[in-house]
């Protein structure tokens, strides 16, 4: 094997690459080359090692054992590397991105972020709105807020609050609800046929099973959230997503429970982000915010508030 100094990073990157993801193309996309580019690469970086790393067969790329062996360990020195250049740029310029759902981006975070600007103008916010959850210690983002079950993907994460969901309309169907009967002689709104959060809100009042009647179906909850303002029926909302377009009289929630999930909200933090004193700046600010739109919701209507019977 040659001098490791004359080995370009660039080569250990497409080595550790490859051996990851397993397959030549998947690579290939993450490195953003063609899979034919991305070929000669590994074969110029198995010449400067010396040693073959792969076997090539019908079935794609198989490391070797002496592959198998390196490959987690370059994997941890590179995503150290990655940290420390992440490091060095974060003090120059105290970055702090964050990845966030889109709807969450569009539906709650934008109109509130000024308010974190205001409170920290040393602190240069980037959001990066992302449908699948990113693996914080395979990129350069530094907090993921996620919903569900659990944070994903092994990450120390912290609960920041439980997803609660209660049913929203518009003003104007609101007012023609007084009962539950009354309620299901709407169409009910689906996210793609889904009916998240109903279970969990019929069981809260006492009508567990109830069969929902039919109604529009849409890509996503926010379009859905947009058909309930435009008097399309009902639909089931996030306490939080929502919380914006009731105060503005947008929507209106004809009942006042409102049922806890199995889902929460979680603060994710890359591993090698937590030694920066923004990202605790910026969970403080979170917690603040999301513990007001709740504060305000159980001081008109009560911790238990029960729907009219």
């Amino acid at each position: 094997m040659q001098n490791l100094n004359a080995i370009p990073l660039s080569a250990l990157r497409t080595i550790e690459v490859i051996a990851r993801t397993g397959s030549l193309r998947a690579a290939a996309e993450e490195l953003r080359v063609t899979p034919g580019a991305l070929s000669q690469r590994l074969a110029k970086a198995e010449a400067a090692l010396g040693q073959v790393l792969f076997t090539r067969s019908s079935t794609g790329l198989q490391p070797t054992d002496l592959c198998a062996q390196m490959a987690p360990r370059l994997t941890a020195a590179l995503a150290e590397l990655s940290s420390v250049v992440s490091d060095v740029e974060a003090r120059g310029r105290n970055t702090l991105t964050v990845t966030v759902a889109p709807i969450f981006a569009s539906r709650w975070l934008i109109w509130r972020i000024k308010r974190f600007n205001d409170l920290y103008p040393e602190v240069s916010l980037r959001v990066l709105p992302a449908v699948n959850v990113v693996d914080l210690d395979r990129s350069e983002v530094d907090v993921g807020i996620r919903v569900g079950d659990d944070p994903a993907l092994g990450v120390g994460a912290t609960k920041l609050l439980d997803q609660r969901v209660f049913p929203v309309c518009a003003p104007e169907i609101a007012r023609q609800i007084t009962t539950l009967d009354d309620l299901f002689r709407w169409p009910v709104i689906r996210e793609t046929e889904a009916l998240y959060g109903w279970q969990d809100w019929l069981a809260a009042v006492g009508a567990a099973g109830r069969v929902l009647p039919p109604g529009p179906t849409y890509a996503d909850a926010s379009l859905c959230l947009d058909a309930a303002m435009t008097g399309q029926g009902i639909f089931m909302a996030w306490e939080s997503l929502a919380s914006d377009a009731l105060a503005r009289g947008q929507i209106s929630a004809p009942m006042d429970v409102r049922a806890k999930t199995r889902a929460a909200y979680w603060f994710a933090v890359r591993n090698h982000s937590r030694r920066n004193p923004s990202v605790w700046h910026f969970k403080r600010w979170l917690e603040t915010e999301l513990g007001c739109a709740v504060q305000s919701w159980t001081a008109q209507h009560g911790a238990d508030a029960a729907p009219a019977s």
